[in-house]
């Protein structure tokens, strides 16, 4: 079970407005903070839901390889939404909403590229009418 995932960023105030606002459909918004004087190097931020933070960004070292993070939702509005406020936020598009057939019959999701490149996906596996 996968407990939570970090990527750098190059920029953390402007990362930590464009996932406040990208991942606010999801539900999705900031738990915790910690200062570089917490952490010896770099600020960070988690995000996540129910108190619990899961998905981390920092700026504690250069973006270098980009990566993929996908976050389930319940709805495939939801991610209708998360695209759209992803890309009002800065990000470029990466494979607009739709199903992906390709993955399972259900897989329904939304890619964009987030301000450091990194590929991110809100996704749906629900069938809905």
């Amino acid at each position: 079970m996968l407990d939570h995932v970090g990527i750098p960023v190059s920029d953390y105030a402007r990362s930590k407005a464009f996932y406040q606002q990208a991942l606010a459909p999801l539900g999705i918004g900031l738990i915790m903070e910690v200062t570089p004087e917490m952490t010896g190097n770099g600020s960070a931020a988690g995000f996540g839901s129910e108190g619990k933070p899961y998905f981390w960004f920092g700026d504690d070292g250069a973006p270098g390889q980009h990566t993929h993070v996908a976050f389930a939702t319940g709805s495939r509005t939801n991610v209708d939404a998360f695209y759209r406020a992803a890309i009002a936020a800065g990000a470029r598009d990466n494979g607009a909403p739709g199903l992906r057939p390709h993955y399972h019959e259900n897989y329904y999701g939304a890619f964009v590229l987030d301000l450091d490149g990194h590929n991110i996906e809100a996704v749906c596996h629900l069938m809905e009418a």
